[in-house]
């Protein structure tokens, strides 16, 4: 795909499935990078397959595979290393989520595919990591959650612990491995070597919880759920409009909660000058700001907390950010195939972000990429089909 974004001439083979390998090879994409998925010629990433399916098609596919190209190869057939040898060749990145045994029992792991390419990198996206005594164990990203504590600190301080709306530890272990592929690529570039990334599942989450493990080091107690409440700052909640809607409304800065103050006119409240002390008085605190905004409907209220400089926001379904007016001068939503997906992520002065085309059906790139790319004429082509390589 042509581009003129900052990491065209960077092509990827992805040979990953579900959500943080390919989110990372996709956000390669956005910027300009080839990226070609190689997919079982059976059914192909299972992501495929997940409902909601419109004549057919994943929606969820659809987002996810947007802008590469499909290549299928069975990986389980005794040739197939040496195919994706061949196109490792021609590549500059491998992203990959198979657990270490199977990437060594399909013999395309770093070390065999680096033999084709002495400067290859592979970014190795996985629920443990290579090393450490779980690097063999499965595992998705509500495991990963888990085990790095944002599940145990997630839900009402009286209830269990509960999973976030959407599977966290995929989209910021998929962003993390894009950075990480960037690292890589830049030392590869210095050096001239070739650069393994490996990258758990559960560490670029852990990693994002900059309080937890500090906390309970300066304590030795590890933080409890809180619900909504956050235990560094007051007010700090999501809180019930009088028109049945939600506003999230954190007073994070001083210079907030004097405006709110001012905003609520509770001169009274003011006492409460730092945080320590809001804190102290969080009950006190929550339950007048709660009854404020109950008190008024959703959007008069931000009118009122945008004209005093106070930040807050609805909490908003897919329906309300699709018509929302900034959502649309922004084009933060767009249409692929006439499907409604999100754009490329930030607006930068040098080049853009694309999407490319839709999502490809299973294999559409086979013949033309084994041809470009690993330099196989027709009827070898046909030959792999025939052994049921391809």
């Amino acid at each position: 795909m042509a581009s003129n974004g900052p990491l065209s001439g960077v092509r990827v083979l992805d040979m990953s499935t579900i959500l943080a390998g390919p989110l990372a090879s996709s956000l390669l994409g956005e910027f300009g990078a080839e990226v070609i998925k190689i997919e079982h010629p059976d059914g192909g990433d299972p992501a495929r397959h997940y409902p909601p399916l419109e004549d057919g098609l994943s929606a969820a596919w659809a987002m996810v595979g947007r802008g590469k190209r499909s290549v299928t190869v069975d990986l389980h057939h005794p040739e197939a290393a040496r195919l994706v040898g061949r196109l490792a060749e021609g590549a500059d990145v491998v992203v990959t989520n198979f657990r270490p045994t199977t990437l060594r029992r399909f013999r395309v792991d770093f070390d065999d595919l680096r033999a084709y390419r002495p400067d290859l990198v592979m970014v190795h996206v996985s629920a443990f990591g290579r090393t450490g005594p779980y690097a063999e164990r499965p595992g998705f990203a509500r495991v990963a959650e888990a085990f790095a504590g944002l599940t145990y600190r997630t839900g009402d301080p009286d209830g269990p612990p509960v999973f976030a709306g959407y599977p966290v530890a995929d989209g910021v272990t998929g962003m993390y491995a894009a950075f990480a592929a960037m690292l890589a690529l830049r030392q590869r570039d210095r050096t001239g070597e070739a650069q393994l990334a490996d990258i758990p599942l559960y560490e670029p989450l852990l990693r994002m919880m900059e309080d937890f493990v500090v906390e309970y080091g300066a304590t030795g107690n590890s933080r409890e759920r809180q619900g909504n409440q956050n235990p560094h700052i007051s007010p700090n909640s999501l809180y019930r409009t009088r028109d049945g809607r939600w506003l999230a409304l954190p007073a994070s800065t001083e210079q907030m909660w004097r405006r709110l103050v001012a905003v609520m006119d509770a001169p009274d409240l003011a006492v409460h000058d730092s945080m320590t002390a809001r804190l102290e008085h969080r009950e006190e605190i929550e339950a007048r700001v709660a009854g404020f905004v109950a008190a008024r409907d959703l959007e008069p209220l931000m009118d009122t907390l945008v004209a005093a400089g106070v930040a807050a926001g609805p909490v908003n379904s897919a329906a309300d950010l699709c018509a929302d007016p900034h959502i649309r001068a922004r084009g933060s939503v767009t249409a692929v195939a006439g499907r409604l997906m999100q754009a490329p992520a930030g607006r930068f002065s040098g080049f853009d972000g694309v999407v490319g085309a839709g999502a490809p059906a299973l294999g559409e790139h086979t013949a033309d990429v084994l041809r470009d790319l690993a330099g196989l004429a027709g009827p070898e082509i046909d030959e792999l089909r025939h052994k049921g390589v391809v």
